[in-house]
């Protein structure tokens, strides 16, 4: 069966960079897509002949529409989810006045701010009825793809996906994550000279990291934790789920212990999968 993902949500808040770092996954990518052709898109995209198993669809105006035919795939039995992209207004007016382009709905509004709060509200059932929602607002080009690749590149097409999500406070705290942990708490590599240009990928970090007592009672503990939360999240129907592990910079701490948890959480069948939103930027 196809593994079918609509992509929607707020102009501007990165559903066309989504749309790139899908197909560099591997997606089969469909931008701008008229409602009206939907089903025909994934009729044949679930066809005996097809090549498609992955088929992303990228709709921008057609709001209300888009919701029916969501509901209406799920209804039918297809394995079907939708990404929501947000951001807010104060990051959505600089990104428009950086680019100097209009807002799709500025005819109808006053302004670039009340045009962003028109279509947020207007896209709202679409936002309460998706299974992920990613907030853009403290996001580049790179954290942004980082999440998603984080959730979308292995392709799965069942059962809830879970990410182990490393970053650094000082690039901000994720908006879209549904457990933060703090691991400042330990050592940093960072003030060890020759640990300093590596990350928390490279041994020499995570020997150091990991070595540590309290970062393996940490480890153990959340790692016992999150085995039990698990399975119960996902017997709610949580299709997603984030965790996100925090340090100063988010290259050497978080790094490690993100490693080596989702590596641990893997090994007890959980679907869990490492991503490093600031791994570049620490």
């Amino acid at each position: 069966m196809t593994d079918i993902l609509l992509i929607t949500g707020l102009s501007g808040a990165g559903r066309s960079e989504a749309a790139g770092v899908l197909e560099d996954l591997g997606w089969y990518v469909v931008d701008n897509l008229p409602i009206t052709l939907l089903d025909k898109i994934v009729e044949l995209a679930g066809g005996t002949r097809s090549s498609i198993p992955r088929l992303a669809l990228v709709s921008g105006r057609q709001h209300l529409e888009l919701l029916g035919k969501f509901l209406s795939l799920r209804a039918d039995g297809h394995h079907v989810r939708m990404l929501f992209l947000e951001a807010s207004t104060p990051a959505l007016i600089r990104r428009y006045n950086t680019e100097r382009r209009p807002h799709p709905l500025a005819e109808e509004a006053g302004s670039v701010a009340e045009a962003v709060e028109m279509e947020r509200q207007i896209l709202e059932p679409l936002r309460a009825a998706a299974d992920l929602v990613i907030d853009s607002s403290l996001l580049n080009v790179h954290q942004l793809k980082a999440t998603l690749v984080g959730a979308f590149s292995d392709g799965a097409t069942t059962g809830m996906q879970m990410v182990v999500l490393s970053f650094g406070f000082k690039q901000g705290l994720p908006l879209d994550v549904d457990i933060v942990m703090d691991v400042r708490f330990l050592p940093n590599p960072h003030w060890v000279e020759e640990l300093r240009p590596q990350s928390g990928k490279d041994a020499p970090v995570r020997d150091y990291v990991l070595g540590d007592p309290a970062a393996a009672d940490f480890v153990d503990r959340f790692e016992g934790l999150l085995a039990t939360l698990v399975p119960q999240y996902a017997a709610e129907g949580k299709s997603y789920l984030t965790v996100a592990i925090g340090c100063t910079g988010g290259r050497h701490r978080s790094v490690a212990i993100t490693e080596e948890l989702a590596c641990r959480l893997r090994d007890r069948g959980l679907p869990a999968r490492a991503a490093h939103r600031d791994l570049n930027h620490g």
